[in-house]
């Protein structure tokens, strides 16, 4: 990664603020590696998108194609639920506030058709290479203009929402390895889970005990959501464990599921979709191959009450419908009604990030 110069994988780190602890996931901006961003953003609550301020390099990622837009997109998708805008290399344009304004105020506007307001986005003026306004606050004298607060203040001052602890588990897997034992790692998106508990592993539909959790490099007795986790794991090997798997508990509300109901919103595509394209699904840590079904309804934007919606024959870009989705294989998903950080889903292809939706229904074999 060093010598290419870009990130290629999620790094992982921990760091404690006087405020709050943090589990940072270092994600990778580069559009060869947007499957991995965004395995880092269906874990995290809040992110921060670093800019530059450096003229061209804010253009060339901000321009139709450009990712600082499809990040944007997918980590909404994803659930984040408050974004930090660092500008970055401001020492490079000499702190100038127009520059700044300039960014904050075409940015802005973007986020907004994304679903973000004002008060879920802060913009901090940063230079990444020399540590300014990261910790330590901007000196008036090398950027007047500024009275903000620091990176790191700005992280403290976020107000996140963690929610799901009274439904019933949910712990999709991100990673799993070998040490004597078998063990996984993941984040625990709903419920609680306790040291000692049987639970499920699905789609293998396998049952396994958690005999060790560990939460930040220190062994606790329970794990409950938000929280992210180690586990140490008995009654299954780790060739039968796949990134992309869930925990759940013993008795599940449901089956996996081959099929399913979603609502989508075309982004981008050549032409037309019909049904029987085909496209990859990333729904929470899984990313899998799917394939267009019945397309049943175009949700249009304006339209009589009393109107019967219309069965298209095909979708394009900026379209709104209700339609089929079709997996390769069995996995586990849930409604976005019942457990929304399990109901969120973008699909891809070619590179792409074609359309991003929601489950509304699953179809149980």
């Amino acid at each position: 990664e060093r010598a290419k110069g870009k990130t290629h994988e999620l790094g992982k780190a921990e760091f404690e603020t006087e405020k709050r602890q943090y589990t940072i996931l270092d994600a990778p901006g580069h559009k060869n590696f947007v499957p991995e961003m965004m395995c880092g953003a269906a874990q995290a609550e809040a992110a921060i998108m670093v800019i530059s301020a450096r003229k061209g390099e804010f253009e060339a990622g901000f321009d139709k194609g450009g990712q600082t837009r499809e990040h944007s997109i997918l980590v909404k998708t994803l659930g984040v639920q408050a974004l930090v805008v660092g500008v970055n290399k401001m020492d490079e344009v000499e702190w100038s506030q127009e520059r700044f304004d300039e960014i904050r105020t075409k940015y802005s506007q973007y986020l907004k058709t994304v679903g973000f307001t004002d008060k879920d986005v802060t913009y901090v003026p940063i230079s990444g290479l020399h540590g300014i306004n990261l910790k330590t606050q901007l000196s008036a004298d090398e950027c007047p203009w500024y009275s903000g607060p620091t990176l790191l203040e700005a992280l403290d001052a976020i107000d996140v929402a963690i929610t799901g602890a009274n439904l019933p588990l949910r712990l999709p897997l991100t990673e799993k390895y070998r040490d004597g034992e078998t063990f996984v790692l993941g984040k625990v998106e709903c419920g609680t889970l306790s040291k000692g508990e049987v639970v499920r592993l699905m789609p293998a539909d396998s049952e396994l005990s958690v005999s060790a959790i560990i939460v930040n490099s220190r062994e606790v007795d329970t794990a409950s959501a938000g929280d992210i986790v180690r586990l140490k794991v008995k009654g299954i090997e780790e060739d039968k464990v796949h990134v992309g798997d869930v925990l759940v508990p013993c008795k599940p509300s449901h089956g996996p599921v081959v099929r399913f109901e979603g609502k989508i919103n075309i982004l981008e595509c050549k032409s037309i979709i019909t049904s029987g394209y085909p496209s990859v699904l990333h729904i929470h840590t899984l990313e899998a191959d799917c394939m267009f079904g019945e397309l049943k309804a175009v949700v249009e934007k304006k339209k009589k009450i009393d109107a019967k919606p219309s069965k298209p024959r095909f979708l394009r870009q900026g379209q709104t419908a209700t339609l089929d989705l079709e997996l390769s294989a069995p996995a586990w998903i849930d409604t976005y009604k019942e457990v929304p950080q399990l109901g969120r889903f973008a699909l891809r292809d070619e590179g792409v990030t074609v359309a991003v939706g929601i489950v509304t229904e699953l179809y149980e074999e």
